[in-house]
């Protein structure tokens, strides 16, 4: 019995040295030498493949492949970027883009626009607020389930370059040939005075152009009597570092930091403000919610640890890392971390990285932090407001829910408008659009057109919840069909805002 075993064992090590001198063959007889400490593994599997792999390789998708799965493995937010899509991202925060000059939405298969962009293309030649948007030269684009992206592909285009729009305008088709140009885009939403000292300002991005078109907007505010701001940062994601710095500037006094940046290659950086910013005096709260980030969390946090101003909401998103941009000749590039955003007390404005980094705010929901102020923790990185303002859950009602979902209440402002379309464009004058919306009986004309073009009903005696906010919802889309524009939106809407409510009460 233990001969037998001794010949087993023998055997074993036999067939072994046979597997290992065939695998040493496949290899060229020898062993690759790899150093866990560089990349020269990466590099000799790339090679491998290179020199044997049984059929030809694309080396442009396979490396790319590689450099995704590489960089995955870093942080959330060093990421690779093909050319298409570096393009699409530093348009989106240059401040202009090529195109035709026109906001819209697409409420019920049918693109209606919302805003003709002052000075653009298509305020030149024509169109208005509440067009529909039917064909983009001899594609029929309403009716026919056409994604709004690919809307926005067939309109944009280079500038100097045309594009034949067919809208419906009331019973008429318009085909309006339009030559593309340079189109601005604006972060500032909307700036407007509260009332005679309090002014309200939101911004939706950090652009290139965002700190002159805050500081044009708060020019015209001081004119007007603020004495108070109400900053709105909820669902800005950021955008470029050096415009939350100017903006910061704005307010702070000479000396107070801003923030700091560190990193393993990057030493410590201080950025403090220089006393120059024209809003020093003025008394601020910022409002912040689970969609704030970046640039977005580097000024209220500096805002908030150098007593500046009163933070309102709930938790910023947490994004706190340093972005360097690396291009390729290919028109490709990277965006690596290189450093983590401090606030001025040393506060890592990151949260942390984890499995389920994408759906952190989604167990923001499921763990209460959403209702509760002391589900908030410092460790888990963001902005903790000085003011919390739970969501709120009290619209859930099925008329509410449906009219949401068949937009509803979109479609009935863009029906309202075709047919007051002369009156309410020429409105330019607040005070003579809320005179507007009082005579035209809106909520019996809403009630009627969702019952019946949608088949909605509110259940007994539930109007009543659902009217403060769906009748705002209404009185704010038709609104902005005026020459007041996104102004009148968020004016006529604010009133139901609990957030902007609790910064009213400080």
């Amino acid at each position: 019995m233990q001969k037998n075993t001794w010949l087993v064992a023998l055997l074993g090590v036999l067939i072994g040295a046979l597997l290992v001198l065939t695998i040493d063959k496949w290899v060229g007889n020898r062993r690759l030498r790899v150093q866990q400490s560089d990349w020269s593994k990466l590099n000799l599997v790339l090679q491998q493949v290179d020199e044997n792999y049984v059929d030809s390789v694309d080396h442009a998708s396979v490396g790319e492949a590689a450099i995704v799965a590489a960089l995955a493995k870093l942080d959330p937010h060093s990421i690779y970027m093909p050319p298409t899509t570096l393009e699409e991202s530093e348009t989106e925060l240059a401040g202009n883009f090529d195109g035709i000059g026109i906001q819209f939405n697409v409420p019920n298969d049918t693109a209606i626009v919302l805003e003709v962009i002052p000075g653009g293309p298509s305020e030149k030649i024509g169109l208005q607020p509440g067009d529909r948007l039917l064909r983009v030269n001899e594609t029929n684009i309403a009716g026919v389930k056409f994604p709004q992206d690919s809307i926005v592909g067939r309109i944009k285009g280079p500038a100097g370059t045309k594009v034949t729009v067919t809208v419906g305008r009331g019973k008429d088709l318009i085909p309006f040939e339009i030559t593309r140009g340079k189109i601005p885009l604006h972060s500032v939403d909307a700036a407007f005075m509260l009332d005679d000292t309090t002014a309200y300002l939101k911004l939706s991005k950090f652009s290139r152009t965002s700190f002159n078109e805050v500081g044009e907007a708060s020019l015209s505010l001081l004119d007007q009597g603020m004495k108070k701001m109400i900053f709105d940062l909820r669902g800005n994601t950021g955008g470029f570092f050096d415009q939350a710095l100017n903006l910061s500037n704005l307010f702070l006094h000479r000396g107070q930091q801003i923030v700091y940046m560190e990193g393993l290659h990057r030493k410590r950086e201080d950025y403090k403000a220089d006393g120059r910013g024209i809003l020093q005096d003025v008394r601020l709260v910022v409002l912040i919610d689970e969609g704030s980030a970046s640039s977005s969390e580097i000024l209220s946090g500096a805002l908030q640890d150098n007593h500046r101003a009163t933070i309102v909401g709930r938790r910023s998103f947490g994004k706190g890392l340093v972005q360097e941009p690396v291009y390729f000749s290919d028109g490709s590039g990277l965006r690596i971390t290189v450093a983590r955003f401090y606030t001025p007390s040393g506060r890592c404005i990151q949260k942390p990285y984890g499995e389920d980094y994408d759906y952190e705010v989604l167990r923001r929901y499921e763990g209460g932090e959403m209702l509760a102020a002391d589900s908030m923790k410092v460790e888990n990185g963001g902005i903790l407001p000085d003011v919390f303002v739970p969501i709120d859950t009290t619209r859930a009602s099925r008329f509410f829910i449906d009219c949401r979902n068949k937009a509803t209440t979109m479609r009935f402002a863009s029906a309202f408008f075709d047919a007051h379309r002369e009156e309410l464009g020429a409105i330019d004058d607040f005070n003579a659009l809320i005179r507007f919306l009082d005579r035209s009986d809106l909520e019996r004309q809403f009630l009627d057109f969702a019952q019946k073009v949608d088949g909605l009903t509110p259940a007994a005696g539930g109007w009543g919840e659902d009217k403060p906010y769906l009748m705002a919802q209404v009185r704010a889309l038709v609104g902005r069909y005026s020459k007041l524009g996104d102004n009148a939106y968020y004016h006529l809407y604010l009133p139901v805002d609990r957030d902007v409510a609790a910064a009213i009460a400080l």
